[in-house]
């Protein structure tokens, strides 16, 4: 690629307010040496120049990527890992385990809980999340005193550590196919379509109101407007619909009557060969096909998992325009299966990736789960090139989050990774090649809006952290105490504290 090609929209008004220099930087896909990157006031890429020299004041950098997004999560599953290997068993068996961590959070734990496991996510690389978030009330059902403070607790951990965060608010009202709410679930539900969709829309406000109390820098990424537009605040709102199985298709389609247009959709899809099995029976079609017959198979529309699917099921959603958001390692660690990745590319489903229950952390081992998965299903290598596992972590897990393109051009947020080229892992790798031999051990600075957010496994304050203004050094300044293995020890000892205590209450 050309740096004319590059620069192209890099006389964008107003002075750059910092300056980054790589190395070798991978733009839109190209390995290209010396690049040059200008940020503007609004967290975004004003001039990409390659093959340039650092000038005084740039912030130095070695091999970059773009910013990679984590497009499925569900940040309170993190509170499982290591503890539900021991016992085989399924997924259906492992959902009795999450039920019980979800009783035992409320807004303080949900807060310490996600706070933790964002700051993971950034310093393993992921510059943003796409948070599927059902947890909604209290045990039992009935809500908090607060209006929204799940959700407004898991906006402020994202705005405290500096992650970008897009909240899938869920729609969750049956416990399968005709059936109620189980108690353990009566958390999750709103009701109906339409209450959702009151709170879902009142949630948008409260959103945008506590951005312009919490943030005091006064960047135009801040501003009440761009809140309610959706565009380039930290903080964002989108929607998701559980799943089939939870959401009866008058619910689906009501849902879709009350959103924007604009706003990003997800929802888990046969993800289960049983929610297959308990569809065909309900309404004679595939989950897929449930979605294509309502109408909701569209282009806003990305589908998680999407492991068991038809022939038939996969031109569908290729031809949809749908988008696919693949868990590698979920998927492995649940036993779920391996799906049709590449089959569904090849259709014509863009693919993103994101790391679900969070028992693994690593957006490069996601990338390299995707290709694995294919490997070992096929029997032949190279079926994703390191190219294509790039765009599914970074631009194409941006676009399905509705943040945009992600590729280092002009335009692009400014999120970076810097990843060392020369560790014990990726010493020799072309860097192209990088997203098969690098992990999260291997990201180094890790950069949003402009901002240097995490170095080295540490999340970094004051003037280059959250809330601040990009370091103009090499040693920005450090915060041992938020260090995401201490968040993740606090975190995990209130909320084990509680489940102790309310074991030895039901004793």
């Amino acid at each position: 690629m050309s740096a004319r090609g590059v620069e192209a929209g890099a006389g964008q008004s107003g002075t750059p307010v910092a300056a980054y220099w790589c190395e070798l930087a991978l733009v839109d896909g190209a390995a290209l040496p010396g690049v040059r990157l200008e940020v503007g006031t609004d967290g975004r890429l004003q001039a990409v120049t390659p093959r340039s020299e650092p000038r005084p004041g740039d912030v130095r950098l070695g091999t970059v990527l773009p910013g990679l997004a984590n497009a499925h999560s569900h940040a309170f599953h993190r509170a499982l890992r290591g503890r539900t290997h021991d016992a085989g068993g399924d997924f259906w068996q492992w959902r009795e385990a999450m039920y019980q961590v979800a009783a035992g959070l409320d807004p303080k734990r949900y807060f310490l809980l996600a706070r933790a496991v964002f700051a993971e996510m950034l310093a393993s690389g992921f510059t943003a999340v796409g948070e599927f978030h059902y947890l909604h009330h209290r045990p039992g059902g009935s809500r908090y005193p607060a209006e929204h403070a799940m959700e407004l607790a898991l906006a402020a951990a994202a705005r405290e550590v500096g992650i970008r965060l897009v909240l899938l608010d869920t729609l969750y009202l049956d416990g399968g196919i005709g059936m109620p709410l189980t108690p353990a679930q009566r958390a999750f539900g709103d009701g109906s379509a339409a209450a959702w969709l009151a709170r879902w829309h009142s949630l948008r406000a409260a959103l945008g109101r506590a951005a312009t109390a919490d943030d005091g820098d006064g960047s135009p990424a801040d501003s009440q407007a761009d809140i309610q537009a959706g565009t380039d605040a930290r903080v964002t709102l989108g929607a998701a619909i559980h799943s089939v199985r939870a959401v009866s298709p008058t619910a689906i389609r009501e849902a879709l009557a009350g959103l924007p247009d604009a706003v990003p959709l997800h929802i888990h899809l046969s993800e289960q060969p049983q929610e297959n099995a308990d569809c065909r029976a309900a309404y004679g079609r595939t989950p897929t096909e449930v979605l294509a017959w309502i109408g909701a198979l569209a282009p806003r529309l990305s589908v998680v998992h999407a492991t068991h699917l038809t022939d038939e099921d996969v031109a569908l959603i290729g031809t949809s325009g749908a988008s696919v958001v693949i868990c590698p390692t979920t998927e492995a660690d649940l036993g779920d299966g391996i799906g049709p990745a590449l089959a569904l590319q090849r259709a014509g489903a863009r693919i993103a990736l994101g790391s679900d229950q969070n028992a693994v952390i690593d957006p490069l081992l996601e990338m390299r789960g995707l290709e694995a998965g294919e490997r070992l299903a096929s029997g032949r290598r190279g079926r994703f090139t390191p190219a294509e596992l790039l765009v599914a972590a970074s631009d194409h897990g941006y676009a399905v989050l509705g943040l945009g393109r992600q590729r280092l051009i002009p335009g692009d947020l400014c999120d970076l990774v810097e990843v060392a080229s020369d560790s014990i892992r990726t010493a020799g790798s072309l860097p192209e090649q990088l997203p098969l031999t690098a992990t999260a051990a291997d990201v180094r600075r890790v950069i949003v809006g402009g901002r240097v957010v995490a170095d080295s496994g540490v999340l970094v304050g004051g003037a280059g952290g959250p809330g601040g203004r990009p370091s103009s050094t090499l040693q920005p300044e450090l915060q041992p105490e938020l260090r995401p293995e201490l968040l993740l020890r606090d975190a995990l000892a209130a909320l084990d504290g509680t489940a102790a205590l309310a074991s030895g209450e039901r004793s």
